[in-house]
């Protein structure tokens, strides 16, 4: 967690309890954005599950709170999946298709750029 440090010595899938498969299908762009029961809820919430629902009233791509938690992508997909389950957040993304749509990977580049 940023500005935790003991959360650097713990290793990234114990927080998912060794899960490395997320509850949805989550692309690193699919924004997540907070629900009104995820706020009512927030006090409540476990710390990973906190700082995700915290940081989600705006909304935000899973690479995003990847990086923001210090995170890799596969733990942050398990953790985005446990707090949508739970109705914390909406996840938003694009139906599945055959062929990538150009727009969205330089979207997705640009944004790696600039990490």
């Amino acid at each position: 967690m940023p500005g935790d440090p003991s959360g650097e010595l713990v290793r990234p899938y114990t927080v998912t309890g060794g899960r490395a498969r997320p509850r949805h299908d989550l692309a690193i762009e699919a924004l997540v954005l907070t629900t009104p029961r995820g706020m009512n809820m927030l006090p409540q919430l476990k710390l990973e599950q906190y700082a995700i629902v915290a940081m989600c009233r705006q909304a935000l791509s899973v690479a995003e709170i990847a990086v923001a938690l210090r995170l890799p992508v596969g733990v942050t997909r398990v953790l985005i999946g446990d707090v949508a389950q739970e109705g914390f957040v909406q996840i938003y993304q694009q139906a599945p298709s055959n062929r990538p749509d150009r727009g969205l990977l330089e979207r997705v580049l640009s944004g790696l750029r600039r990490l």
